[in-house]
């Protein structure tokens, strides 16, 4: 009979939960991962990266629909072919979940295919293609993670209510969108159909879109999706969804209290998410807060030996702080276990940063300047637009811009905040920065390198204190 019993089970192959088995495997400890769908989780198959390469492909439409403005000629129509666009999104998906597959064989982790459900903090038993296992483990991990969160009088239902799962792989192309719910999914969908050559219309219920943004990004991104075309509905709601085989009406009370109907081919919804924390036996074992199990800086729950990580536990929900919360239970685990060596340390929810692929992109970190004031900091802002860095008008990117928050008093860095061309990748270098408590005499005294883009960070920490050289 097989061996059942491990140091560490991870429920959830995530990645908050492939990245902590694959730790617990570094740090000596052994393994399993139990996975009901898919190796590598939402993230790498349904989620983060298939998106990225639907929008590279929309970007590529974008811009040869635009080659004249780079002194080129395309000849014959340009059109998108939309079963090849979502067919080279899967591949990469496909792709992925192979490599976390091999990373599983390389760092000799078990993995039980099938439904986990925990039958105290730390048993548990699967249902899979192997009939019922019963496994046992000194430490536990949920990872189990979250699901789109339905609108309560129109549920998705695949054909014209969507959520982002069938947005990925549309059964055909949208005509006239409704996207509700403007969050980094909500936005980026949007972006994905409207480069496209979808009619979208957006509906946001607070006063903003990307609420959770800078409100200067806000308005910049309003202003530039609005121009390439979109419908932006800000304090707007939809009061009623009504769903036919042709399409879906939907009545939206606007801004000014004004309820109107309109008719669209599809609908979106991009409201939230749900924890996957129900049936799996964790009701009796933990504390939980609208369903999200509450955990201490290192993933404990108050069950002795179950821990959790991720999308399944308090916020923000992203991929990456998943895989940094795994890694700390891990190390915490391991400690526990009598591993001297390791030193876990505590997530820094404020040195999270955001990232939203819509087109232009954006990119934060740390506090946005209204938030600094409600926390009572006196604040040196700077802001630098793209159009006075050259590499961004070489690019013909000219548009965007950077912003810095700083202490005032201490130089402290408190929050970056982007959007244009490319600034996902820039905004590790004031991450990176804030983690070494960085201040904004050491960021001036930086050099960095011409001609890139990443030059307008260094301009945006001299424009916090009228030093602004190229504008």
């Amino acid at each position: 009979m097989a061996d059942t019993s491990y140091d560490v089970i991870v429920l959830g192959s995530g990645p908050g939960g492939y990245v902590a088995a694959i730790r617990c495997a570094q740090l000596g400890l052994k393994t399993a991962i139990v996975e009901r769908e898919l190796l590598g989780g939402i993230c790498l198959n349904w989620g983060c990266i298939p998106t990225k390469a639907l929008l590279r492909s929309a970007e590529i439409l974008h811009y040869a629909q635009h080659a004249s403005d780079y002194g080129l000629k395309i000849a014959g129509k340009i059109e998108a072919d939309l079963e090849a666009v979502v067919k080279r999104s899967r591949g990469v998906a496909k792709q992925l979940n192979q490599g976390v597959t091999h990373l599983m064989k390389k760092n000799k982790i078990t993995v039980h295919m099938g439904e986990g459900t925990l039958t105290g903090p730390t048993s548990l038993t699967v249902k899979g293609e192997k009939g019922e296992e019963k496994l046992t483990a000194k430490h536990v991990i949920v990872a189990t993670g979250a699901r789109a969160r339905d609108l309560p009088f129109a549920p998705a239902d695949g054909k014209r209510v969507w959520t982002y799962r069938h947005a990925m792989t549309p059964p055909e192309m949208p005509k006239k969108l409704l996207v509700i719910g403007s969050g980094a999914i909500g936005i980026e969908f949007a972006s994905f159909y409207n480069d496209m050559g979808c009619d979208v219309t957006v509906v946001e219920m607070l006063d903003r879109i990307v609420p959770v943004e800078d409100k200067d990004v806000s308005a910049f991104l309003e202003k530039s999706l609005s121009k390439q075309g979109m419908t932006i509905m800000t304090g707007a709601g939809v009061e009623a969804l009504t769903v036919s085989d042709k399409g879906v009406k939907a009545k939206i009370k606007a801004k000014d209290g004004k309820v109107s109907e309109t008719e669209f081919t599809h609908c979106i919804t991009a409201i939230g998410i749900v924890p996957n924390t129900e049936n799996i036996g964790l009701e009796k074992l933990v504390e939980m807060d609208r369903g999200f199990i509450q955990i201490d800086p290192y993933g404990r729950t108050k069950a002795k030996g179950l821990w959790a990580i991720g999308d399944c536990t308090p916020g923000p929900w992203l991929a990456h702080k998943a895989s940094h919360e795994g890694v700390t239970t891990a190390e915490a685990i391991a400690k526990e276990l009598g591993n001297k060596d390791v030193q876990p340390h505590p997530l820094d929810r404020n040195n999270i940063p955001g990232c939203t692929y819509c087109h232009p992109q954006i990119a934060s970190v740390g506090m946005t300047e209204a938030k600094a004031k409600e926390a009572g900091y006196e604040v040196k802002a700077g802001t630098f637009p793209f159009i006075g860095n050259g590499k961004a008008i070489a690019l013909g990117e000219a548009e965007g811009f950077v912003k810095t928050v700083f202490d005032a008093k201490t130089g402290e860095l408190l929050g970056a905040h982007m959007v244009g061309a490319e600034v996902t990748e820039m905004i590790q270098g004031f991450v990176v920065g804030k983690t070494l408590e960085t201040t904004e005499a050491e960021l001036m005294n930086t050099v960095f390198p011409h001609p890139t883009i990443s030059e307008s960070m260094h301009e945006s920490v001299l424009a916090s204190h009228g030093r602004a050289l190229h504008i």
